[in-house]
């Protein structure tokens, strides 16, 4: 009888010990980057990997993969479909993969972005559209006067779609060669010649990848895009030259700008998991070191959590039609 109490006793502090195990415990993390190595986005992934893991009970391990493809689509919908549900896998895409199933053919996407279980943004960036200095286009105004080779990636990144709305909202001539793969590829081409500019990139990435072109006087900043101007670059908001309802649907379409550096999770993804990794992503972005870390490779930290973007893309989701409308026709030339 004795021995029977005692292997009760036992059972029941194991199972006591069980239940209060760290859920990352012995677990590791996968984060998805829609984008190409070498990115701003796949920085500001590795740069995040290599300090949110101390903020979590149990210490996961972090893996990041790249998985680049029509503009963060191939990612999207490979975390909405088949990714698990356990919170040890997310992803940071481009934003325009999350604005873009507004405007486009609903039977392209096999995904939801308002179903997106959201865990923060690092960064509510700012975006640049640039020309090489040897181009005779070197204002904004400029741009809406003469014509200027705009090198692009696919519809969805803000490389094609910010071209094409500032021609239809702001009067410009960008001229968009489409078909590059990534930020790599887009300034092998300036290098080689064959555009004289890009149209709108992420500032982080123009910073990571291409650090010395502003200082040097490489490139011409000629309008930056965003809700807010960043007083870091010295060129015009694009609200400069728009007015109206053309502003309206200028801005309703870089309100993704808010969420520049979006983190998500899987839809379903329990609560459990979900706050945790909300919690931790939090803590991670005023943690000293990796705020040392960004300064040094000119990364802005800018976050926001995970309800707020979740709550920014549902409201999204929710404008007028006729605005709606509007900037299907300003995106999709």
């Amino acid at each position: 009888m004795r021995k029977s109490i005692a292997a009760i006793a036992l059972c029941l502090a194991s199972g006591a010990m069980a239940q209060t195990s760290p859920y990352f415990e012995n677990k590791a993390i996968t984060v998805i980057v829609g984008n190409d190595a070498g990115s701003g986005y796949d920085a500001y992934a590795r740069l995040l990997t290599r300090h949110m893991g101390k903020h979590i009970p149990g210490n996961p391990n972090f893996v990041v993969r790249n998985m680049p493809g029509a503009g963060s689509i191939v990612a999207a919908q490979h975390v909405f479909n088949v990714a698990p549900k356990d919170g040890t896998l997310i992803a940071t895409l481009f934003p325009g993969a999350l604005v873009e199933p507004l405007t486009g053919d609903p039977a392209k996407y096999r995904y939801d972005p308002t179903k997106f279980e959201y865990i923060g943004t690092a960064d509510s960036g700012t975006r640049l559209c640039f020309t090489m200095a040897s181009s005779p286009v070197k204002t904004f105004e400029d741009a809406r006067k003469q014509k200027v080779v705009i090198a692009g990636t696919a519809a969805g990144s803000s490389t094609t779609d910010y071209s094409w709305f500032l021609n239809a909202l702001a009067g410009t001539k960008f001229e968009v060669v489409t078909g590059y793969k990534g930020p790599g590829d887009l300034f092998l081409a300036l290098e080689r010649g064959e555009a004289a500019g890009v149209c709108s990139l992420d500032s982080g990435t123009l910073m990571t990848m291409r650090p010395d072109w502003i200082s040097s006087g490489r490139i011409n900043v000629i309008v930056q895009a965003g809700l807010e101007t960043n007083a870091r670059f010295k060129a015009p908001p694009m609200q400069d030259f728009m007015s109206g309802e053309n502003r309206e649907v200028a801005e309703l379409i870089v309100s993704q700008q808010v969420f520049g550096r979006p983190f998500l999770a899987p839809p379903g993804t329990a609560s459990e998991p979900r706050d945790i990794l909300r919690s931790a992503f939090m803590a991670a972005m005023k943690d000293e070191a990796l705020l040392a870390e960004a300064t040094k490779m000119k990364l802005d930290i800018n976050p926001k959590g995970g309800a707020e973007i979740g709550a920014l893309v549902a409201k999204i989701y929710s404008s007028p039609p006729a605005l709606i409308e509007k900037m299907k026709k300003a995106l999709r030339p």
